[in-house]
């Protein structure tokens, strides 16, 4: 556990969580706190751990710890460069039951504004351990998007995790798609279905990082493949298809069209029985 070896590492959570935070409490109780359904001030009582020369990571739910808190996050956070980590889990459509309020969409979106700010959203439980075993080693203002539980293990050896770096997961001469978050299943799962139906050979990505985004690779891959596709569980503007779409309309001799796959910019309303 990285908190056995940052001493000032402090973990905070606004009212939920216990089973997944209980190894964490039992070990370090004193490096905890639980603020209550309070996540505005869980942000300020971080900044001010922060300014004390605390590392600390905040938890809650899809977007309670971001669209609830931007103000605290910008001003309190960003402002300084201070080293808080946001941990939301439940991203995209985890908590799609729970109704629109638990939508996480417009997060990436909205993180992605905000200076100095660096966003991950690992593909599987190997990204995530390497993630935020890299977190603990930097510092600075960084945003970790998690999916729910249970995700599949979708690297077959230990990837090597650099900070704004791409993975190449399968290679292929005719198309790419890129994917972030667990989403990336999907992607593989899309592979094998072009390669066997239409012999379409596509390299697959992952983007833990997508701020920074890995401008060199995808400057390289506009000039190599007609057709890119960005996969993501997010609103489709401003998260990863909008960081690729920048970089390919600045890239001189591109030769790809994008093809932007994720959630249309509108309100998305819950089935009910």
């Amino acid at each position: 556990m990285q908190a056995k070896k940052h001493k000032n590492l402090w973990l905070l959570t606004g009212d939920l969580g216990y089973s997944a935070l209980e190894p964490f409490i039992e070990a370090f109780p004193k490096r905890y706190l639980n603020v209550g359904v309070a996540e505005q001030n869980m942000v300020g009582v971080a900044a001010g751990l922060a300014l004390s020369g605390c590392k600390v990571f905040v938890y809650s739910i899809a977007n309670f710890p971001t669209l609830r808190c931007l103000e605290q996050i910008r001003t309190d956070v960003c402002y300084h460069k201070l080293d808080v980590t946001v941990v939301s889990v439940g991203a995209g459509f985890s908590y799609a039951t729970q109704g629109y309020t638990h939508h996480g969409l417009e997060d990436i979106a909205v993180m992605r504004a905000l200076p100095h700010m660096q966003i991950t959203a690992p593909a599987d439980p190997i990204e995530t351990r390497l993630i935020v075993k890299k977190l603990c080693q930097q510092k600075g203002p960084a945003y970790l998007r998690l999916a729910k539980s249970g995700e599949p293990i979708l690297h077959l050896k230990k990837p090597k995790i650099t900070p704004g770096k791409i993975l190449r997961l399968k290679s292929g001469s005719d198309t790419l798609i890129i994917a972030t978050g667990n989403i990336l299943n999907e992607a593989l799962d899309a592979a094998t279905i072009l390669k066997q139906k239409f012999n379409i050979k596509a390299s697959i990505w992952s983007a833990p990082y997508i701020k920074p985004i890995d401008i060199n690779a995808i400057k390289q891959a506009a000039k190599k493949y007609e057709h890119i596709f960005t996969l993501e569980e997010a609103q489709i503007d401003g998260a990863l298809g909008s960081a690729v779409a920048e970089v390919v309309s600045e890239t001189s001799n591109s030769i790809a069209v994008l093809h932007r796959l994720g959630v249309p910019n509108t309100i998305l309303h819950q089935a009910h029985t």
